[in-house]
């Protein structure tokens, strides 16, 4: 879920996202127009889609445009006319684009979700995560069936916090509860008052950072802060290519604040055909976390463009 630190295809295909990471905010950007990729040139156009035309919109981070080229591509492969509205916003932008029918398709996370729609939801499983959902969702939207790919957010510490403090990958969140005190914490704006962030790192782990940085959603701002010791602790994605480059640190969970974070589509019930619904649940069949991450890594490391990526991939487990 996280951006490069040289996005050479966020500047050609995304515009927008170099904004997104110079403003380090949740801004609400313009993707650029194709011909080839039917782009919309205003992705907050609040007009509907046309006849049989499906939207497949993305939030402001690389693997969410990565994951709406899969499903666009996958609903293309089933012969559904498929346009795009890519590198929206956040989470507070996207959702009430679909409630209004603006567009029909988002990747969505569910735990993520769920913490939008009920912040004192405290699910055990996936199947209870999604029940949770659909109790609070908008009438007007449905959530297909998740993928085993999860990513999550997490507070991840630099190599020499790490080091500092004696922290390996079995440490806690909760192994910060002293030390917290004295570490900048760096993030998306939306973190500082999200109960998956400031709130429920203070409510349940019983953290009080020095202070907080905004940055961006696990994009490049917040890897380069965290590499730099700007900050010296970040939410990271978990399936972040830098965790491991940088020798970053990602902090176990053990009171599940982050919950589960299953890869799912949430579409606008009214624009999508039985045949689309077959189409991305077929899709969330074959995507794991492991897969996700190798997609991850050829567009956030390799430079390669996301619908590049998709296409091959899409092709590789039979769905192009």
């Amino acid at each position: 879920m996280t951006s490069k630190a040289k996005n050479s295809w966020s500047t050609t295909r995304y515009p927008g996202a170099a904004a997104v990471a110079l403003a380090a905010t949740a801004a609400l950007v313009t993707g650029c127009s194709s011909s080839s990729d039917s782009k919309s040139s205003d992705p907050l156009s609040d007009g509907k889609a046309s006849g049989n035309t499906v939207v497949v919109g993305s939030n402001n981070f690389a693997e969410s445009i990565l994951i709406a080229d899969i499903y666009g591509e996958a609903l293309k492969a089933k012969g559904v006319k498929v346009t795009y509205k890519p590198n929206i916003g956040s989470r507070e932008t996207t959702y009430g684009l679909l409630k209004n029918g603006s567009i029909t398709v988002l990747p969505e996370y569910n735990g993520a979700l769920l913490a939008y729609l009920d912040a004192k939801a405290t699910p055990t499983t996936v199947a209870a995560t999604t029940a949770a959902i659909n109790a609070k969702l908008a009438a007007k939207l449905s959530l297909l069936e998740p993928a085993p790919a999860q990513d999550k957010d997490s507070v991840t510490v630099n190599a020499a916090t790490a080091s500092k403090y004696h922290l390996t990958s079995e440490s806690s969140i909760a192994d910060l509860k002293n030390v917290a005190k004295d570490l900048v914490i760096g993030a998306s704006p939306e973190f500082q008052t999200r109960q998956q962030g400031l709130v429920g790192l203070k409510s349940v782990y019983g953290l009080e950072f020095k202070s907080f940085k905004a940055l961006d959603a696990g994009g490049p701002l917040t890897a380069a802060a965290l590499k730099k010791n700007t900050v010296q602790a970040a939410d990271l994605f978990t399936t972040d290519p830098t965790i491991v480059k940088e020798k970053h640190v990602v902090l176990q969970d053990p009171k599940n604040l982050f919950g589960f974070e299953n890869v799912q589509p949430l579409v606008y019930k009214s624009g999508l055909s039985q045949t689309g619904v077959d189409a991305l649940n077929a899709v969330s069949v074959k995507l794991d976390t492991a897969a996700l991450l190798d997609l991850d890594t050829q567009v956030q490391s390799q430079n390669k463009d996301p619908l590049d990526v998709a296409k091959a991939w899409l092709k590789s487990v039979g769905l192009a």
